[in-house]
């Protein structure tokens, strides 16, 4: 009975996601809306391949066709073409290379140990991730049945007309283009940076930071160069797209990321670097056994105080750089009025730590190390 109300409750859980997706993609642009269109795509460039290859054509192995131009309605215009060329090249190795060793050894089982071990070394690396095709291809032969130059000819071709349908459906309807997830991911990241600086800066206001909490803000540093990272692989994917798209020309067309978009990746590198640099300091120092090395108050507040600034600057540099359009330029100047703040919070830091560390070395080192990633932090936003 416990079980049964488990599965149900996973059921629903399931049902609820599934059907939450499909309300996203019908209602607005999204992940969910890219994959359900990419997957008609592949729908619609295997009925149009079955349907000439098969349905008109009869083909011998009609199914090749339709099976190679759902593979290749990819993430991109581009990986299409490179893989089409790619798993094309392999399939033709693998056919022709089985063919001659069948013909010749007149063995279809003799022919599979000699061949498959063959061709998967010989082309599993040269064609990276497509160099399978040249083992499926061989397969396709030795388990026809009936081997020969006809048929396998016969089969390359279908495989050529399959790669063609799925090439031009992926690249003539609607191609992908991962600008919007290049912005969400530049977003992403520096709202997180934002988030992790205020906690800390909250922190630090009230004094009463400790091991667990200086973990979780740690943590959130360090998954904040992730989130980086996610976004430099996300600026990859959308330059890729935008190579032999038709959206990017005309009057409608679609710029790939520039200048402005690997600018505010390196701003952002910066600060997930220095933020976890923060964090650092702040948990080691949380975790130490003496507590004289503490930062006491006439630090952790101006100190505070440059935090609160500095998550400010870090959301409105966002705004300004890849958050969308229409309130850039009123973000823009508030951005300037940021870091004119930000600097002034780094000078009170400056002036407040020769007398807070009079002549304690453990209190010089913590305090001289938080100043020091302080510094760097600002020096990224206020640069740009």
């Amino acid at each position: 009975m416990e079980w049964t109300g488990w599965a149900t409750g996973a059921v629903r859980r399931h049902g609820g996601a599934a059907v939450r997706a499909v309300r996203r993609a019908w209602t607005e642009p999204g992940r969910e809306r890219d994959l359900t269109v990419q997957a008609g795509k592949a729908a619609l460039a295997a009925c149009l391949a079955w349907a000439v290859a098969g349905w008109w054509l009869q083909a011998p192995m009609a199914f090749v066709a339709p099976w190679v131009a759902v593979v290749l309605v990819e993430s991109t215009v581009y990986r299409s073409l490179a893989h089409g060329l790619q798993q094309l090249a392999a399939i033709a190795v693998g056919t022709v290379v089985a063919t001659v060793v069948a013909l010749v050894l007149d063995s279809t089982m003799v022919a599979m140990v000699v061949v498959l071990p063959a061709v998967l070394l010989a082309q599993w690396q040269r064609l990276g991730s497509q160099g399978v095709y040249a083992a499926t291809g061989a397969l396709f032969v030795l388990t026809d049945g009936q081997v020969s130059l006809a048929t396998s000819g016969a089969r390359i071709a279908e495989a050529v007309f399959g790669a063609v349908v799925g090439i031009t459906v992926n690249a003539v309807i609607r191609p992908p283009v991962y600008l919007r997830d290049t912005r969400a991911a530049l977003t992403d990241a520096a709202r997180e940076a934002q988030e992790i600086l205020e906690a800390v800066a909250e922190g630090l206001d009230d004094g009463e930071w400790d091991g667990h909490a200086t973990g979780e803000w740690h943590e959130g540093a360090l998954r904040l160069g992730r989130l980086v990272d996610q976004a430099r692989s996300s600026i990859g994917w959308s330059r890729e797209s935008m190579r032999g798209n038709h959206r990017g020309r005309g009057s409608a067309a679609v710029s790939p990321p520039g200048k402005a978009y690997d600018d505010a990746l390196a701003v952002l590198d910066h600060v997930a670097v220095h933020t976890a640099g923060v964090t650092r300091t702040v948990l080691e120092t949380a975790n130490h056994n003496d507590n004289e090395a503490r930062p006491g108050p006439q630090i952790t507040g101006p100190y505070a105080d440059f935090l609160h600034h500095t998550a400010r600057a870090i959301g409105l540099y966002g705004q300004t750089r890849f958050a969308g359009t229409g309130t850039e330029r009123s973000a823009d100047g508030a951005l300037h009025e940021a870091v004119k703040e930000l600097r002034r919070s780094l000078d009170e830091l400056h002036r407040r730590l020769p007398d807070a560390v009079a002549d304690d070395p453990d209190a010089l080192a913590t305090h001289g190390a938080l100043l020091a990633q302080a510094r760097r932090l600002a020096d990224q936003l206020v640069q740009d």
